[in-house]
């Protein structure tokens, strides 16, 4: 053979081995950064290896033997990563960012506990807004009328971490029907499947409900909506609500949308809340199994607490709530309501089934006079009131503050907890938001350390998961759920999303007393190739964008 020919093709197999393998065979030059020493979790749930990322315009460039080519290559920044271990940044499938992050774009508590996307849209999202009157106060005017008006202020204020959103049925809702409960007519569910799918042009990822107990009261609707996110290439997310006690009729529909939309379906934090239906919860995974073993996707996310943190407006009776936030908040102000509330089953089940009124505790209250009541439970706000009654003391407390107060619930089952967790098809999400040391006192603490506690709490002491299957949990997992072929896993040429954590001392340093500390044991979290956290401190930098659905359409 032509010796010219012999070395072009033994530069062409070196490539395609080079290639397949995902290991440098050369090296490339100068990267931005290189991490060295560390134990990769690749996010596929494989056992760590010792390697060496290099990364480079913000993708991951190769990964390397370390005693291969990359072990004399140079870099701008060298991180030595020994007794750490280097995954895949952690996805948060479930979260309320979306005003944190006009506020403080650093999102110090995510990112500080190794997440490297949140994605956003629950019971409402950013957008459409089209027709609604400017809303916020201080320094969030929500005051764009599409996705895109949002992702541009994103853009310009600029922001530490990755952001998703999904649109809300309800925020669809809002805009054609106000606060009606009624069916929509042809005419506004037309209106609606357009503005939808408006949305998923913008950029946005799917559709997600929340429906009050038994399931949506507008099927039909939700079953329309689906069938225009699956064709434009998005999923569905459902947010349940009977939480335990009508949890069977909820998936049931959930496992409806899935077939006849023909779509994904995920489901927010799974569990069994109140006494009462822990025993369900078994009964509950059985169905999800049973509808996964029938061909349909359903997957689940779950955040690693036994307390919820819920506004107290949602446990009161359907009818007190009728006509939106504001017209309930006018309603508690007549006594006569009061006193009917009082006696209305939904409003007893809720102390019930929510861990009694000695486990719900005050969270947020908007009024300088009531801040004495954060961290208290009822029964405790109730002698501070004077009140022998605690169901008079929350009373009191919702309509002084018109409707506006949150709560903390004590009220899951860590044996629930852990039998979810172990489960494959469930990811790790917070539920939390963005924040950082200055947000309203007494949030949740799953908003600081979620990722952590897995890590330290659930994996290294408890021993309730391997260590490679959480960070799949928190990385290949979400990436699958989404439809992500880019992040999520630590491969060459994916974008350079990588959290390097320390797994004898990853954890929470917070508490449902204490909930405003940052996670620990997290000393560097890398976005889009940029360092955002170093040596456990936030640099500054904001190198975060808005990641577009599937059927995005660039404007012009």
């Amino acid at each position: 053979m032509h010796r010219r020919l012999k070395l072009a093709l033994g530069v062409c197999l070196a490539a395609l081995l080079g290639a397949d393998s995902g290991w440098a065979q050369s090296d490339a030059g100068s990267y931005d950064i290189l991490i060295k020493n560390a134990r990769i979790l690749d996010g596929t749930g494989s056992p760590w290896f010792l390697g060496i990322i290099a990364i480079k315009d913000g993708h991951i460039a190769a990964i390397g033997n370390p005693a291969g080519p990359l072990s004399t290559a140079s870099a701008k920044r060298v991180i030595d990563a020994r007794g750490l271990v280097a995954a895949p940044g952690f996805i948060d499938l479930h979260t309320h960012s979306d005003m944190p992050l006009l506020e403080d774009g650093n999102a110090e508590s995510m990112v500080r506990d190794g997440v490297t996307l949140n994605v956003m849209g629950e019971e409402q999202s950013v957008a459409p807004r089209d027709g609604l009157p400017v809303e916020g106060q201080g320094k969030v005017r929500e005051d764009w009328t599409n996705l895109t008006g949002y992702f541009d202020r994103l853009k310009q204020k600029g922001i530490s971490i990755n952001v998703i959103s999904h649109i809300a049925e309800d925020q669809l809702r809002r805009v054609v029907m106000g606060y009606s409960d009624a069916d929509p007519t042809p005419e506004q569910l037309k209106k609606m499947e357009d503005l939808l799918a408006r949305s998923m042009h913008e950029g946005a990822w799917g559709l997600v409900t929340l429906y009050d107990s038994g399931g949506p009261a507008h099927p039909d609707e939700v079953i329309a909506l689906a069938k225009v996110t699956a064709r434009l290439g998005g999923n569905y997310t459902s947010h349940i609500g009977g939480e335990g006690y009508q949890e069977e009729q909820e998936l049931a529909f959930a496992f409806r949308v899935a077939r006849e939309a023909h779509i994904p379906v995920h489901i927010f934090h799974l569990y069994a809340s109140g006494k009462p239906v822990w025993g369900k919860m078994a009964e509950y995974l059985d169905s999800i199994e049973k509808a996964r073993a029938e061909g349909l996707d359903i997957t689940a996310n779950q955040y690693a607490y036994t307390a919820k943190t819920h506004p107290w407006w949602l446990w009161f009776p359907t009818w007190s709530r009728a006509g939106g936030p504001k017209a309930f908040g006018d309603r508690l102000q007549d006594a006569g309501v009061l006193e009917k509330i009082k006696h209305d089953k939904e409003f007893i089940d809720w102390s019930t089934e929510h861990g009694g009124w000695e486990g719900i505790v005050v969270a947020k209250v908007n009024k300088p006079e009531n801040q004495k009541y954060l961290g208290k439970t009822v029964i405790e706000v109730a002698k501070m009131m004077g009140l022998s009654d605690p169901a008079d003391a929350a009373l009191k407390l919702e309509a002084d503050e018109h409707g506006q107060v949150s709560g903390i619930y004590f009220a899951l089952s860590e044996d629930n907890v852990k039998m979810v967790m172990q489960k494959p098809w469930v990811a790790v999400a917070s539920d939390g938001a963005a924040l950082n040391l200055n947000a309203p006192p007494i949030p949740h603490p799953r908003s600081y350390s979620n990722n952590a506690r897995v890590l330290g709490h659930y994996v290294r002491e408890e021993h309730t998961l391997t260590l490679p299957d959480a960070v799949r949990k928190m990385t290949g997992l979400p990436a699958q759920i989404l439809g992500l072929t880019d992040r999520g896993q630590l491969h060459q040429g994916y974008w350079a999303d990588v959290t390097l954590f320390d797994p004898d001392t990853v954890g929470e340093t917070n508490s449902y007393e204490h909930p405003q500390s940052y996670a620990k044991g997290i000393p560097y979290v890398i976005v889009n190739g940029v360092v955002v956290v170093d040596h456990g401190q936030h640099t500054g930098a904001r190198p975060g964008m808005p990641l577009y659905g599937k059927a995005y359409q660039p404007a012009g």
